[in-house]
């Protein structure tokens, strides 16, 4: 706690804006109500997805300390007026949550939705002058500061009825920009997410006031559901659960193409399955083998995979990418210690395989009338220190986000949902090059950086500085 404090006092805020989104043509549209759907609201108690992205100052703009100080000026100016656009076009991230209580039966109830009322989301401008890209850039681990460049840090989903479901802040360092954004996961999921900053990178780049790609801002829910969708709780209490973390520490691995494509290889001829495992099930599978062997489990203790599914494409017909909100499950896939250690990165890979191919339309709308029925929730502490979870996806589109002065260097991710055994996956720069983000608690980190079998695969493994814990 004393490291995070240090590197919170590096981050100065110089402004703080509400921005709203114009008048729209249609006025109803500001009073518009979206109603949630199980895949939001199973989402009610985490954190808010927090993701940002490192850009370096271009060369020319280090010249003199005027021109640096008046290029910052317009580049923050550009990005809050270009937010302002892009914010027209996602207008619901500038509601807000609200809870209707239902009194009108026997079984007291409440019901969640996203009230389009232009509340309006928070644009920061800050800045970290003694933090150099290179700080974040040639670290294995991830700096304490990094997770000060993020707002709404502790806020979770349910919060969203009083805070801003949507927050950037633009951190300014000594010779790059870091964007990071905090948005409630009841709102949108990552494809939605990234979606968003595609757009907003579109229109600063390019002074343009339309987007390529509008939203699609109607929820979708099976014909079984008839929303809004009632939860059989009188109040707050009786359902939200505020995530408490243990001490962990975090690495951002790269794999380059050479060894996303060996991993692969070493995959599907270990189970003889030509090339029907992917990329990203076969570089999972080394993780979890790798963490399982570091955290020394008893061979008969269980550990599970639980790994983030989308579901827009097994639909029919399928949700639109520019669908604005949640289209995810996270099944579990549980095994012993002893047997996935014993049988391996291929068989491990295989199981991650037919965990996704089991999630066919017939599966996706059974669990979402199934939800209805009987709702549940993601609680973080249900996730146990042997087990594993992974979000994100890496054909999210990361490196186009260019707002004007080229692509970004890195993407990291903020405090939020940072338990032991998250793993965020990103796409790496190079194109087919992947990134693992990974919390452990660090005796298991520790470990994991020093097994040979894992770390001859990541191409980053000769930097060993600059750790941190939250």
């Amino acid at each position: 706690m004393a490291a995070e404090a240090a590197a919170a006092a590096e981050v100065k805020i110089i402004s703080k804006n509400t921005i709203r989104p114009s008048a729209r043509p249609n006025e109803q549209d500001g009073a518009r109500v979206i109603h949630l759907t199980p895949w939001d609201l199973k989402m009610i108690s985490v954190d808010y997805i927090q993701k940002g992205i490192l850009f370096l100052k271009q060369q020319q703009q280090q010249q003199q300390q005027q021109e640096e100080e008046e290029e910052s000026v317009s580049v923050i100016s550009a990005l809050r007026a270009s937010f302002a656009i892009t914010l027209n076009h996602f207008f619901p991230l500038a509601g807000r949550l609200v809870v209707t209580h239902h009194e009108d039966s026997e079984s007291p109830s409440l019901s969640i939705s996203l009230k389009c009322d232009d509340q309006g989301a928070v644009f920061i401008h800050a800045s970290a002058p003694t933090v150099k890209v290179s700080d974040i850039l040639d670290s294995l681990y991830v700096p304490p500061v990094l997770l000060s460049f993020f707002p709404l840090n502790g806020v979770i989903n349910y919060d969203g009825h009083r805070f801003p479901v949507f927050a950037v802040q633009v951190t300014e360092l000594h010779d790059g920009i870091f964007i990071g954004c905090s948005v409630n996961h009841c709102v949108a999921d990552g494809t939605s997410f990234w979606h968003f900053m595609n757009s907003w990178s579109e229109i600063c780049r390019t002074g343009n006031s339309h987007v390529s790609q509008p939203p699609a801002l109607d929820r979708w829910f099976v014909d079984s559901c008839d929303p809004p969708l009632r939860l059989p709780f009188r109040s707050e209490g009786d359902f939200i659960r505020r995530p408490v973390y243990p001490s962990v520490e975090e690495c951002s691995f790269h794999f380059s193409v050479e060894s996303v494509a060996k991993l692969k290889a070493k995959a599907n001829a270990e189970m003889g399955t030509g090339s029907q495992i992917s990329s990203l099930q076969s570089l999972l599978s080394r993780f979890w083998v790798s963490v399982t062997r570091a955290r020394g489990l008893d061979p008969q203790q269980e550990t599970s995979y639980l790994l983030a599914i989308g579901c827009r494409t097994r639909l029919t017909p399928p949700l639109p990418d520019s669908y604005l909100g949640n289209s995810i499950y996270i099944p579990k896939i549980t095994v012993t210690a002893g047997e996935l250690l014993e049988r391996g990165h291929g068989w491990g890979a295989w199981l991650l395989n037919r965990c996704v191919a089991s999630y066919n339309e017939s599966t996706v709308r059974d669990l979402l009338e199934e939800w209805a029925a009987s709702p549940s929730f993601t609680y973080i502490e249900n996730i146990k220190p042997w087990d594993l979870v992974t979000g994100s996806s890496p054909r999210f589109n990361i490196y186009g986000n260019d707002f004007g002065w080229g692509k970004p260097v890195a993407v990291r991710s903020g405090a939020g949902s940072k338990l032991d055994g998250k793993a965020t996956v990103y796409p790496g720069p190079e194109k087919g090059s992947v990134a693992l983000e990974v919390c452990l608690s660090p005796k298991v980190l520790s470990s994991l950086v020093k097994d040979k079998d894992f770390m001859e695969f990541v191409s980053n493994s000769k930097t060993r500085t600059g750790c941190t814990a939250s």
